[in-house]
């Protein structure tokens, strides 16, 4: 039998647990303490469930039986009412972060869910910051160009151009991520492209020609610093990664016994676990650099930190300035060569030598083919090939590094 105001008003507590029956599930439950709530009992999935529609009479009795209504449609449509609900309350929980910032900064939390490399969130941070000033404050919706355009020429004038390209392309990611969310409907920074000066590609320092490249390597060998340092300079020249893989590396990343090198997918660039073969010279200064840094799990502790003889090991490694440092110490100026250089000089000998395909130095190098249709096709990794250019290589080196008679590359019988 229905339920009417009257009975509601007078019902009384008792030491237990009232429930009045008002049909179709809705009930009102009277709590000992006086308070009287609504509840829905229904069944889904085969399970009794149940659902709460707040307190009488905040809650009046036609509100609860409008709200016993819609969970009775919601359950002819196979929807758990209960799961709905949540996810109603989660959906107007985003909805009321609307500003910039408060979306930039659920945007960072997303990347770091999803084991986006640490320096990526750094610099990620550091570009919205700039921008947080400007449009921190302002309901991400109702942002337009100009104001976007502002940050730009507020960066523009400070000669950071760079910068300012890369803090428009954080902006409409975060601004991306908030239509994807249906917290804002265009991308006004679409409309920006060519709007301030474009920065000047400027390639990083590195060392071409093989004659100065071979005096490179034996001013490594008499470097007089850190040994760990010298041995990480050494291992860049040798297997050209990227600075911060080298940088980063953790000893359970290597099989010395089967010469290779698995860097994880997290610390490279193109998120793909990468492979690296090591030649013979490359096992030597592991197995040397290994009885230096101890029971440190990576290669490159920093310093003060590295194990051995009962030291405390620590979790950080080498900065990212200690390699370039180590070449301006070698006096090697940023315009001469970087650490990030090695990887251009291993292309262009290895390019230039025409004795092996563009596949395999690609592959050795980690970079991703642009032409997506050809990348998909293109699943493998010219591994053998591989190992043999990273021991040609080495042994290239040794012989730079002798100072030996340079002689021009040239390409093998047949091939062009």
């Amino acid at each position: 039998m229905a339920l009417t105001n009257i009975e509601i008003r007078s019902a009384k507590p008792t030491d237990t647990l009232q429930k009045l029956s008002d049909g179709e599930g809705l009930q009102l439950w009277v709590q000992p303490n006086g308070s009287k709530l609504w509840r829905m009992a229904y069944r889904f999935g085969g399970k009794q469930k149940s659902l709460a529609f707040g307190a009488y009479p905040a809650v009046s009795l036609s509100d609860a039986r409008k709200k016993r209504d819609e969970a009775k449609a919601l359950l002819a449509s196979g929807t758990d009412p209960s799961q709905q609900k949540k996810l109603d309350k989660l959906t107007k929980a985003i909805s009321t972060a609307t500003t910039f910032e408060a979306v930039a900064e659920e945007f960072i939390d997303k990347k770091i869910r999803e084991d986006m490399a640490e320096s990526t969130i750094s610099k990620n941070r550091y570009y919205l910051e700039l921008a947080y000033p400007f449009i921190g404050t302002r309901p991400i919706a109702e942002i337009r160009a100009t104001e976007v355009l502002a940050v730009l020429k507020h960066l523009e004038r400070r000669g950071t151009l760079e910068t300012a390209k890369r803090v428009r392309a954080t902006i409409g990611a975060v601004i991306r991520y908030a239509i994807a969310t249906a917290r804002a409907e265009s991308d006004p920074t679409t409309a920006l492209a060519g709007a301030i000066v474009a920065p000047k590609v400027k390639h990083r320092a590195a060392i071409l020609d093989p004659v100065a490249f071979g005096g490179l390597l034996r001013a490594i060998d008499d470097f007089h610093g850190q040994p760990t340092t010298k041995a990480a300079l050494n291992l860049m020249a040798l297997l050209f990664p990227r600075p911060g893989e080298l940088r980063q590396a953790r000893w359970r990343e290597f099989d010395l016994a089967n010469r290779i090198w698995i860097i994880p997918a997290a610390r490279t660039k193109m998120r793909r676990e990468h492979a690296v073969p090591l030649p013979r010279q490359a096992i030597e200064i592991l197995e040397s650099l290994r009885l230096i840094v101890g029971r440190s799990e990576l290669l490159f502790p920093g310093f003060g930190m590295s194990g051995g003889q009962g030291r405390k090991v620590g979790p950080k490694p080498i900065s990212e300035n200690t390699l370039n440092g180590a070449l301006r110490r070698l006096g090697y100026s940023k315009d001469q060569m970087s650490a990030h250089g090695f990887r251009s000089t291993a292309s262009t000998f290895l390019n230039n030598s025409r004795l092996f395909s563009p596949d395999a130095i690609e592959h050795a190098l980690a970079h991703q083919d642009t032409n997506a249709i050809r990348r998909a096709y293109n699943r493998g990794n010219s591994w053998e090939e591989r190992v043999v250019m990273a021991q040609w290589w080495a042994d290239r080196l040794d012989q730079l590094k002798a100072g030996g008679e340079v002689v021009e590359f040239r390409a093998r019988s047949g091939q062009s």
